[in-house]
């Protein structure tokens, strides 16, 4: 069992430490929470070595940093929950202040409790459990989060996972806090918290790489005889008023600025720009707007742009390379790929039509009109 447990731990270390890496390069720059996510997985990788059998306790020195991180761990994870769902929330000075509280009262707590220091009778034990009453307060303190945010994260699978996420970590901070006051042997709640330790980089791995699809009904497209997700009802269903702000706003984004056309969009970047998390524009895009996904909603604008300018008589001797990389496209083939899709022609066919005389023809819509954005005149 012990060397099941080991190998265990250095699975989670591996885990976390691909954690803090992803979200520090793809997230750190455009979300406020990255950075104290990849905290979290810090935290979690020394709090995984700092419990593990055979580590050095006893050693003061190499080790306090390993100690530091794991006991400031639920301070680190009531900051990161405030950040996910609190959007007014910024960092203070003081927050790094109550973080090396926390920590240095770990870091006093394991010396006295392991390092056979002479200390004051009964201060291991004072120490221990004022630490395990900070674990729980910052825990709750943390789940105290769920309720700003709750009932945007439901609408989606990743708000959902989210939420678990939240509810997990508390938990099982909550409890291993409790066993320390109840001074409960480390073996009985060592495996347990290792297994624990791996399901939450496991879900926070799949939160990062994949985008669950929502399951909505679907109608036709009008035109293309495509299947598409069905927008109005949903973009009108439960509407706030701070919706129909954020709504307003994304559409000026769009489709005044054509922010669609930038380099490297994402979500995230995206979401910055709105000054809103990157869940709850994800639930817009995905529940009020009835996309598929975030790709499917910068397409409908980039395939709109692309179709006005092959229709645009003036525009007759622009390369179709010319245009997908004008709307946004970061090559052709995707771009005829998508354009198939969604008007079951190539665009040299779509162009030819659209030059060619019809008393039928209509005209090309400009870029966003008839989107599943335009919700204004609704």
């Amino acid at each position: 069992m012990t060397a099941l447990e080991l190998g265990l731990r250095g699975a989670v270390v591996a885990l976390f430490l691909v954690v803090c890496a992803m979200l520090l390069l793809r997230y750190a720059a455009v979300h406020r929470a990255a950075s104290l996510g990849a905290a979290m997985g810090a935290a979690g990788a020394a709090y995984a070595i700092t419990t593990a059998p055979f580590f050095p306790a006893s050693s003061f020195g190499w080790s306090s940093p390993f100690v530091a991180f794991a006991m400031g761990s639920p301070v680190v994870f009531w900051l990161w929950a405030r950040a996910m769902f609190d959007e007014r929330f910024a960092l203070r000075p003081w927050h790094a202040a109550v973080w090396m509280l926390v920590a240095g009262l770990g870091v006093v707590s394991h010396v006295v409790s392991y390092g056979g220091w002479a200390m004051p009778p009964g201060l291991g034990a004072s120490c221990g459990r004022t630490l395990a009453l900070a674990t729980i307060v910052f825990a709750l303190l943390g789940m105290a989060q769920l309720p700003k945010g709750w009932r945007t994260a439901v609408t989606t699978a990743r708000g959902r996972l989210l939420i678990a996420l939240v509810v997990g970590i508390g938990l099982q901070m909550t409890f291993a806090a409790a066993a320390g006051w109840a001074a409960l042997p480390a073996r009985s709640v060592n495996l347990s918290a290792a297994l624990a330790l791996a399901a939450f980089a496991l879900i926070a791995i799949w939160m990062m790489l994949f985008d669950p699809p929502e399951s909505r009904p679907v109608v036709a497209h009008a035109g293309s005889g495509q299947p598409a997700r069905a927008a109005a009802p949903l973009a009108d269903a439960g509407r706030s008023a701070s919706d129909q702000v954020a709504l307003n706003h994304l559409k000026r984004l769009m489709a005044t600025e054509r922010t669609y056309r930038q380099e490297g969009l994402t979500i995230g970047v995206l979401a910055v720009r709105l000054g809103m998390p990157e869940y709850r524009l994800r639930t817009l895009i995905n529940d009020r707007l009835g996309h598929r996904n975030f790709n499917a909603f910068l397409n409908r604008y980039r395939l709109d742009e692309a179709k006005a300018a092959l229709g645009d008589a003036s525009q007759a001797e622009v390369p179709v390379l010319t245009i997908a990389l004008d709307a946004g496209f970061q090559s052709l083939a995707p771009f005829n790929r998508a354009f198939k899709a969604d008007t079951g022609l190539t665009p040299t066919e779509f162009r030819r039509r659209a030059a060619a005389p019809s008393n039928d023809q209509v005209e090309s819509p400009a870029p966003g009109e008839n989107s599943l954005l335009d919700f204004g005149n609704r």
